[in-house]
């Protein structure tokens, strides 16, 4: 497993508590390494990605929730509302990533730790927020 899919895992499952208790993020990053090892570079690219959702949530949530027209985020699933929260941080920040790479990756971590749709539902939900920013190679609105 890469190092970038690995930070993206483990960022998953630091978000995931984080969303769904009080859990403070920097308590949530503690845990998680008290109990698991990682690569320094997946670890520091995973803190920098809960960092960075944590920070700019009220915007991921936005493009998430025009993307999810029919969806409310509340009612999503946890682990999908999270997969696709670190991705929207990956299409909004890192310019470098191809949106077909983040959304490839979306689907696979979803594949991984979701539920029967989740692929699928994320596919669609990405897809749809990499059109809306104007991240998909060949789109006509980017």
């Amino acid at each position: 497993m890469g190092i970038k899919r690995q930070a993206r895992e483990i960022a998953l499952q630091v978000l995931y508590p984080v969303d769904m208790t009080d859990l403070s993020v920097d308590d949530a990053l503690a845990r998680f390494f008290d109990c698991f090892d990682a690569e320094p570079k997946a670890r520091a690219r995973a803190e920098e990605i809960v960092r960075g959702v944590h920070a700019q949530r009220a915007r991921i949530d936005e493009v998430l929730a025009q993307a999810s027209p029919r969806w409310r985020l509340e009612r999503m699933a946890l682990v999908d509302r999270n997969v696709l929260r670190l991705c929207i941080h990956e299409l909004l920040f890192d310019i470098e990533t191809p949106a077909r790479v983040v959304i490839d990756e979306g689907v696979e971590i979803a594949k991984r730790f979701g539920a029967e749709e989740s692929a699928r539902f994320v596919n669609g939900v990405l897809d749809a927020a990499a059109r809306a920013l104007g991240r998909l190679e060949g789109d006509a609105s980017g």
